[in-house]
């Protein structure tokens, strides 16, 4: 078995897989796995390792429309978004987008306060903040969310003063 670490950079391995080569494109996708599972869990929970699975797949079938290899990350995040919303939608699940992932939390506490904050918001609201947080503007957004770009803005806008209400009681 293969560790991780010994790994080549999946942008190194992504001409060849784009040429199809399947060894380099199983090296690729065993490469992003851990990274796509990351935002599939944020986005779906308990189903975060079917929307994993369309998600790589979705890469799979579609790494040779990418045009731009150094876009690469950014490209597989928008494609790891749309199907982790697609799998919370086919699956009905209510707690879709209630928790963001964060590498930059500097106290545990903000996080479980960031996640109860985050379950009181109607799931419009999470799904909007959460899309925010991995970085999509409200054109990206509204494409993910099949929504014109005037109702994402106003869900943003409304999502972050409901949230901003219910954290001040938080934090006082």
């Amino acid at each position: 078995m293969t560790n991780v670490s010994e790994l080549p950079s999946p942008l190194t391995l992504l001409p060849q897989a784009q040429a199809g080569d399947e060894h380099a494109m199983n090296r690729l996708l065993t490469a992003i796995t851990p990274y796509v599972a990351r935002i599939c869990r944020s986005i779906t929970h308990d189903d975060g390792a079917d929307a994993t699975q369309e998600a790589l797949l979705a890469v799979y079938r579609g790494l040779g429309s990418l045009r731009e290899p150094a876009a690469f990350y950014g490209w597989v995040r928008s494609v790891t978004v749309r199907e982790a919303i697609r799998t919370a939608r086919r699956y009905g699940a209510e707690s879709c987008c209630s928790e963001v992932d964060s590498q930059e939390e500097t106290n545990p506490l903000d996080a479980v306060h960031i996640s109860d904050v985050l379950e009181r918001l109607s799931q419009a609201h999470r799904q909007v903040l959460t899309l925010r947080a991995y970085g999509l503007n409200e054109e990206e957004m509204a494409e993910v969310l099949a929504l014109p770009v005037g109702t994402v803005r106003s869900r943003l806008f409304r999502a972050r003063r409901r949230f901003q209400e219910a954290w001040q009681p938080s934090v006082a």
